[in-house]
């Protein structure tokens, strides 16, 4: 077996016993340390990733930047890869990291390409978008922002290099389940949001919809993923709508 790295793996999870199995076993053979920080599951995921060998923490959910920074807080390496229940590295990716490892580190940043995976499909879509994220990081230099909403690592204008391969994200378990992640993402949005000139929302509000089905179905190419990009982009698409539909209903 390959000798483990000096990395802290931490996970935030809460009610992913059914999907936090193959995150964990994608970086126990790269790893020395594996943290799950769990937020009240109810579903058995405390004992899952007890058993497979993770330390587990406790913390009460606040949003996602304060729920990764207690991540970071309980890791012993000050090399921090992160992960959510939902993703896992691909084995190119893995060896890549390795690669990283047997030679001097020219960053203490790295990004990566986070390429999402449609419910029941076992490969991303044809030209599937991507997120770029860094996600593996020297926390001396760098760490999660506080965002409850946004949550991305500060690199304070350090040298960020981008890996080749890709993190695999199993984004939702079926579509009723992106309407309900959309609609809580959508709550928090409209709690961080600022007063903006309600005239402008208002003349987007006609408008935020078309565009939106226009920037998922084409421009982020859901439309090589067939029937399953199609309701995708129509689910995303209303979610943006409804969003400026609350903030005006706030204001």
């Amino acid at each position: 077996m390959k000798n483990k790295l000096p990395i802290s793996c931490f996970i935030i999870a809460q009610n992913e016993a059914d999907r936090i199995t193959k995150t964990i076993q994608s970086v126990d053979d790269l790893v020395d340390e594996i943290i799950v920080i769990d937020s009240g599951s109810t579903d058995g995921t405390q004992d899952l990733v007890k058993k497979l060998g993770c330390k587990l923490y406790h913390n009460e959910w606040y949003g996602f930047g304060p729920q990764k920074r207690f991540g970071e807080d309980k890791a012993r390496n000050k090399w921090l890869l992160n992960l959510d229940a939902d993703e896992y590295l691909s084995n190119e990716l893995k060896n890549e990291i390795r690669d990283l490892f047997a030679k001097k580190l020219e960053s203490n940043f790295f990004s990566m390409k986070v390429i999402p995976i449609y419910p029941n499909w076992n490969k991303p879509r044809l030209f599937s978008a991507h997120h770029l994220c860094v996600r593996l990081y020297n926390i001396e230099f760098g760490r999660f922002s506080t965002s409850e909403v946004h949550d991305s690592v500060q690199t304070n204008s350090n040298k960020i290099i981008r890996l080749k391969n890709p993190v695999l994200h199993e984004s939702v378990r079926s579509l009723s389940h992106l309407i309900e992640k959309e609609d809580s993402y959508v709550k928090m949005q409209i709690k961080s949001l600022k007063k903006k000139n309600k005239l402008l929302l208002f003349l987007r509000l006609f408008f935020e919809f078309p565009l939106s089905f226009i920037k998922y179905y084409f421009i982020r190419r859901h439309f090589t993923g067939a029937f399953s990009g199609l309701i995708t982009s129509i689910i995303l698409a209303f979610y943006r709508w409804k969003r400026i539909y609350l903030f005006l209903r706030k204001f």
